[in-house]
């Protein structure tokens, strides 16, 4: 799946029976314009659409669709700001491919605090939220083509999952965030430093951090070392066993816990947003962002610091590459039983396998 598709995160409890149907509208044919305004695809409670208002974008021009949420049910519906249009949208809903090929996201990738209620949007019977997504902030698109976009919803917690309708663009290319971040990947060293006015007391606090981060990933470096069997401690983060998928679990430590002792690493301190952790942008490694959140979090144990700096270290690239399908310790649990493929690839689940609170054999 491509990384452009990211997990949606419901809230469950006060939304009762939210049934989700999607299908994908076909791009126009050689010779046709694409629609400025395309048609609903899903049916159900809750509806997207995606429009544009032209059907190509020279190098200079900044790539915006339009998407739209509906609830066509009787009962209202919330949902996380982030996942909705205007507001939100900050980590890849939109699924986006060149010529059938899926392209990079290259937006930040965010560890939230879940359940908040201020972060909650809720759409009312016959209620709509539309607004403006901009895709050339977030996705690889260096080299020309036609790209087709989509808003997308991953399943979750029994909610079907939701694929609006196609819309393609031919977009020409322009320099993006790849070019020459993946040259800060290079090791040179370890070290740790300081941006974004990080006190004293917050320096502290973030170098006992990274010392348990090491900790963490080293120890669960060790663990996969180990005679590979179908263990509690695998098989509850990261779902169905085999040497392969403990190979893959192996390398991602092995990658995590040698960035944490050999690359020079900087943490900035400018994020105050209580509702978040961190984030990171994947392909500018090894900067990470610590939010309002991360203060508050204990130094070790579950959704700590370290495990916390764990979480944003596994999302570069040049490290394993992770995204967000699943956050919290419930859901994860439940992502290793439900899609074992994306738990290997969800960066709580890589920290609650080395924070291992409570501790699995």
């Amino acid at each position: 799946m491509s990384k452009s598709l990211r997990g949606f995160k419901w809230l469950v409890g006060t939304v009762v029976g939210v049934s989700l149907l999607g299908g994908c509208g076909a791009p126009p044919a050689e010779g046709e314009s694409t629609p400025a305004e395309a048609t609903e695809q899903a049916q159900g409670a809750l509806t997207a659409q995606v429009s544009a208002g032209k059907a190509s974008m020279a190098a200079s021009e900044r790539v915006t669709v339009e998407v739209t949420l509906t609830n066509t049910s009787s009962s209202p519906v919330s949902l996380y700001k982030w996942d909705a249009p205007g507001e939100g949208l900050t980590e890849g809903r939109l699924s986006v491919s060149r010529d059938g090929q899926p392209v990079a996201y290259t937006g930040a990738h965010y560890k939230r605090v879940m359940g908040r209620a201020e972060d909650l949007i809720t759409l009312a019977p016959g209620q709509s939220i539309s607004g403006p997504v901009v895709v050339s902030d977030a996705y690889d698109l260096s080299v020309s083509g036609n790209y087709t976009l989509r808003y997308e919803l991953e399943a979750h917690a029994g909610v079907s999952a939701l694929s609006s309708n196609s819309v393609t663009l031919f977009i020409e290319g322009r320099r993006n965030s790849l070019e020459g971040a993946q040259a800060m990947g290079v090791v040179t060293g370890e070290s740790l430093s300081y941006s974004g006015a990080c006190t004293t007391s917050q320096q502290s606090s973030i170098s006992s951090a990274f010392s348990g981060a090491q900790t963490y990933s080293n120890n669960a470096y060790t663990y996969l070392s180990g005679t590979p069997s179908p263990t509690s401690r695998f098989t509850t983060w990261f779902g169905t066993y085999n040497t392969t998928n403990w190979n893959t679990i192996k390398s991602h430590f092995s990658a995590i816990k040698s960035a944490f002792a050999s690359a020079a690493v900087t943490v900035d301190c400018s994020c105050k947003d209580t509702g978040t952790y961190a984030y990171v942008y994947p392909t500018q490694p090894y900067k990470i962002y610590v939010c309002g959140a991360f203060w508050s979090a204990p130094t070790t144990g579950t959704d700590s610091k370290a495990g916390t700096l764990v979480h944003e270290m596994s999302h570069f690239n040049v490290v394993a590459g992770t995204d967000d399908w699943a956050y919290g310790q419930t859901a994860a649990k439940n992502l290793a039983k439900s899609n074992p493929t994306n738990a290997r690839d969800n960066a709580d689940s890589h920290e609650y396998f080395a924070e291992n609170n409570p501790s699995l054999p």
